[in-house]
């Protein structure tokens, strides 16, 4: 006997799943940037930007422009040197910028979306040197290379993580 829809508590699971997976695995991010990793030089890219900005390409449908400055306040407020605001500024800047490509575009490929998540990168390394200039710190953009690269060919990792994290999220 087949059923259409499962017990009560499966379909609450089943909803909380579809809810929450985007969430927490944003913030699950954002927490690894606590890990006690000492580089010498900015090689590690930055994960939760990377996981927000992959999970508003392949679901742009879940976060409106507003739940980046959410996400940016929490970010600023996790990741240690970081001055207050700087997130939430580029983040949501990114995502009104996304929104807007949404709007022009339509629809998107897998190369489409790996240039507008290279352009996103690009943006949030800029502005993180400018706002860091600004605060003045003498840094040249050149120590920020290694990770703009990291970032950028770490995107089709991400996108697959990403990309199997919701097919769990909606299965049922």
């Amino acid at each position: 006997m087949s059923r259409i829809a499962g017990s009560e508590t499966e379909v609450v699971i089943g909803d909380l799943r579809r809810r929450f997976v985007p969430l927490t695995s944003t913030i699950f991010a954002m927490l690894l940037g606590l890990l006690p990793i000492v580089t010498s030089s900015l090689w590690v890219p930055n994960l939760a930007f990377l996981i927000l900005i992959t999970w508003r390409l392949v679901r742009p449908e879940i976060w409106q422009a507003q739940a980046a400055l959410g996400f940016g306040l929490l970010a600023d407020l996790i990741v240690p040197g970081a001055p207050l605001g700087q997130s939430m500024l580029l983040w949501t800047m990114i995502f009104l910028g996304l929104d807007y490509a949404d709007h022009l575009l339509g629809v998107r490929d897998y190369w489409l979306d790996w240039t507008l998540a290279t352009a996103c990168i690009l943006f949030h390394t800029a502005g993180v040197w400018y706002i860091a200039l600004l605060m003045g710190a003498r840094v040249s953009i050149l120590v920020m290379l290694p990770q703009l690269i990291l970032s950028i060919l770490a995107y089709p990792l991400m996108a697959r993580l990403v990309l199997r994290l919701d097919r769990w999220r909606l299965s049922r």
